[in-house]
């Protein structure tokens, strides 16, 4: 499903034009859950490497863009996060260049990323679209601006036990703001229905933002926020 002209959704990420944009794996989660006594099978990678292969599947890229937050630990690179980012980055790298997006949570990411020649950076432009993680407002943005960050999810009068992730796509300032649910498996993220947000560029208000909800492989456009509020 297109959301913005030459930007469609596909599963958990985006596809502009010959990118594939994705975001917020946080590898490494379940080892620092462990360490804080939660005992969870470790699965996370796997059930990323599954929901990539089905895009691959259908799509083929020039390269792939990880829109921050590739790690989860801040001031430290975990066991897990050796080894498990190195195989996310060798499978990404069969399909296309990789590259690497800073987020808040990747202040130590560049050891990994040198293991394989990969630079990181603040954000990457092309023609009218400015991808970056959405953590920090940067100078010179563009007409289209893609962020992560927020792992936005919704939930719904009829069922408020459940929570499904979604796209939102609004404006910030003059420019059109499209935002990406998180591809970390574990967690479905924060209900934008209770307007908590981290992102700086949600600082107003969203009762205008369109909610494209992702389930099951399906895309369902469920019009402005204001509408289930």
């Amino acid at each position: 499903m297109e959301i913005h002209k030459d930007i469609e959704i596909v599963g958990l990420g985006l596809k502009f034009k010959d990118n594939l944009i994705i975001g917020d794996l946080q590898i490494g989660y379940e080892e620092s859950l462990n360490k804080q006594g939660l005992m969870i099978p470790r699965f996370q990678l796997k059930d990323i490497m599954k929901e990539l292969e089905k895009i691959f599947s259908k799509y083929k890229f020039k390269r792939i863009i990880l829109n921050g937050d590739i790690k989860h630990e801040f001031g430290r690179i975990s066991d897990q996060e050796w080894k498990d980012t190195l195989k996310i980055i060798d499978y990404l790298q069969q399909h296309g260049e990789v590259i690497l997006i800073k987020g808040n949570h990747d202040t130590i990411l560049e050891p990994i990323a040198k293991k394989r020649n990969l630079k990181t950076i603040e954000y990457y432009k092309e023609g009218d679209v400015i991808i970056l993680h959405g953590h920090k407002i940067i100078p010179d943005l563009s007409k289209i601006i893609i962020i992560g960050h927020e792992h936005p999810a919704v939930s719904f009068k009829e069922r408020p036990s459940e929570k499904f992730k979604c796209f939102l796509k609004g404006k910030y300032e003059k420019s059109t703001l499209i935002v990406m649910p998180s591809l970390n498996m574990l967690t479905v993220g924060t209900d934008i229905t209770q307007a908590n947000f981290l992102s700086p560029f949600l600082s107003g208000n969203l009762n205008n933002f369109e909610i494209y909800v992702v389930e099951e492989n399906k895309i369902y456009n469920f019009g402005k926020l204001k509408n289930l509020i």
